[in-house]
């Protein structure tokens, strides 16, 4: 039997830098370096946010590698496997090769001929299938894939929610055995520079600020959520809306804005990290179609932050529907998104949640998340 307590060499890989799979990277890289284990890093420039890089490669770690890795299915796809391979080769031995999102755990768990077996572990960081926007053949291709390596090319899945768990048993029929559930921590956000940065941001300090904090894509649905702002601002003509992300519907979302007459109201920027700006928001809303456990959910409830969630994968681990927000329907129609957000024209009721929020601002911390990863390591090593 190997040493319990001994300092593990460790490989984790990553193909999408940005949003919450980045922030888990950076932190758990970070956080397993701290506590003296030997890591190496390696993630795609493709899709990487330079914020991201410029963070990682300040990391005290043992080496940072750039590999060309596509989110979609793609003939480079071999190029990347050999990249990858050539690292284990050259920077091992490692104890464990530990892969996030999609793409990059698919990567890891191909068989590598020459090597002795290293335990590879997978964060899918929300399964592919979990999207409710996939058709039936995208559901059966990525299904059979993910449970063709879930139970072959696994040593262990870590989901990050309940939800994601739940899907992995239900949907994709993954043995229990294969899976560990591990809930994302998170730093208590900053909360130092509220009214300077809504004087930058041009907010008034008796705006009502709802805050969205994710990548511009189909998952994260921001048209939903400047659809609903749009519905409610005649009304609520404190409330301003600041959208903290881009990606690829970045152009879309403002030309959106610009279309229902919202420019003023609100504001698109990437030049503020999340953890950073949500102190200058009342309120986060998320109207995501699918999720397993969303960074920006675990730090405004650490900022002490109410929120607004559709019902997707982690929100009702941190909101009770009535308490501390809304949970209202993952649905393209946007009236009771719309609706939940109008409850926040009501001071008492608006103090209320924020109140309630307050009180469980110190449920999601980052070294419990180090712990608890750390075990799925050294168990998966020491069985």
């Amino acid at each position: 039997m190997r040493d319990d307590h001994r300092r593990l060499r460790i490989l984790q890989v990553l193909e999408p830098s940005g949003g919450g799979s980045g922030r888990h990277f950076i932190d758990l890289c970070a956080g397993l370096a701290a506590r003296g284990h030997r890591v190496t890093a390696v993630y795609s420039p493709l899709r990487a946010e330079p914020r991201f890089v410029a963070e990682l490669q300040a990391l005290r770690l043992e080496a940072v590698h750039s590999v060309a890795m596509r989110r979609a299915p793609h003939p480079t796809d071999l190029s990347a496997l050999f990249a990858i391979r050539r690292i284990v080769r050259k920077g091992g031995p490692f104890d464990i090769i530990h892969g996030h999102s999609s793409k990059a755990g698919y990567l890891i768990r191909l068989p590598m001929p020459g090597l002795p077996h290293i335990p590879r572990i997978y964060t899918p960081h929300a399964f592919r299938t979990m999207d409710p926007t996939l058709g039936l053949a995208g559901k059966a291709v990525f299904g059979t894939v993910e449970a063709l390596l879930g139970r072959a090319m696994s040593d262990k899945i870590i989901c990050v929610s309940k939800d994601e768990h739940r899907h992995a048993l239900r949907a994709l029929h993954l043995p229990e055995s294969r899976l560990a559930t591990v809930v994302n921590g998170v730093a208590t956000p900053p909360g130092d520079r509220r009214d300077a940065l809504r004087r930058q941001l041009g907010f008034a300090a008796d705006n009502f600020v709802f805050g969205f904090i994710g990548r511009l894509s189909l998952q994260k649905a921001p048209e939903r959520l400047v659809s609903a702002f749009a519905a409610i601002a005649a009304g609520f003509p404190s409330a301003r809306l600041l959208m903290i992300g881009f990606g690829e519907l970045e152009a879309a979302t403002r030309g959106q804005i610009n279309d229902l007459g919202m420019s003023g109201k609100i504001v698109l920027t990437s030049d503020i990290t999340g953890p950073e700006a949500i102190q200058a928001m009342d309120a986060l809303v998320m109207p995501s179609r699918y999720e397993a456990m969303a960074y920006a959910m675990l730090e405004a409830a650490a900022a002490a932050k109410p929120m607004v969630l559709t019902e997707v994968g982690g929100a009702s681990t941190v909101v009770e529907d009535g308490a501390n927000g809304r949970l209202v329907k993952n649905s393209d129609e946007t009236s009771p998104l719309a609706a939940a957000m109008n409850e926040f024209a009501d001071p008492v009721r608006a103090r209320r949640y924020a109140e309630c929020a307050a009180t469980r601002a110190d449920r999601y911390s980052l070294d419990v998340m180090i712990d608890q990863t750390m075990n799925v390591y050294r168990n998966v090593i020491l069985r």
